[in-house]
């Protein structure tokens, strides 16, 4: 059990386990913690299914429920991902996108249907440059990006 108060709770429709090992097999810090079994049957299992997984993803605790199809995954809730480097960036992106049409900013929507955020920290140190100027170039050079290329964004910031 999680030493923390809080912990997100993911609804699954019956894919709670295989979600917890994905993000734990590509996520750094992250481990698939206990997995509870249903002790009587409920509305979309049986007893014995598996209901909850606990699970750490970059150090943050999370529940994952096995709650059916009636609740899908949206936009309204992300997770953000930072990375030290464009290679990081990359993998994590590779990794994790699984509808590359939902592709936008550095947003990618995984095999779930869960979005996540891949966020260089450079690129906030560019969006927050002292300069309002470089600052809005940076911002606008990732607003054309499907994927977040450092390179690029820290060109457009130095152009004049």
């Amino acid at each position: 059990m999680s030493k923390s108060k809080i912990s997100p709770c993911l609804w699954f429709d019956g894919k709670a386990e295989e979600a917890a090992h994905f993000y734990a097999s590509i996520v750094p810090d992250s481990h698939v913690g206990q997995v509870h079994r249903a002790a009587s049957a409920y509305p979309n299992g049986k007893q014995g299914d598996v209901l909850t997984v606990e699970f750490t993803v970059a150090g943050m605790p999370f529940v994952g429920l096995n709650g059916g199809p009636l609740f899908k995954f949206n936009e309204a809730v992300s997770f953000q991902l930072y990375t030290d480097n464009q290679a990081e960036t990359d993998r994590l992106t590779d990794a994790l996108s699984a509808v590359p049409e939902a592709e936008q900013c550095g947003w990618v929507k995984d095999k779930f249907g869960l979005s996540w955020q891949i966020v260089p920290r450079r690129m906030l140190e560019l969006m927050s440059d002292p300069s309002p100027a470089r600052a809005k170039r940076a911002m606008d050079a990732m607003m054309q990006m499907k994927r977040i290329d450092i390179a690029v964004v820290e060109r457009a910031v130095k152009a004049a």
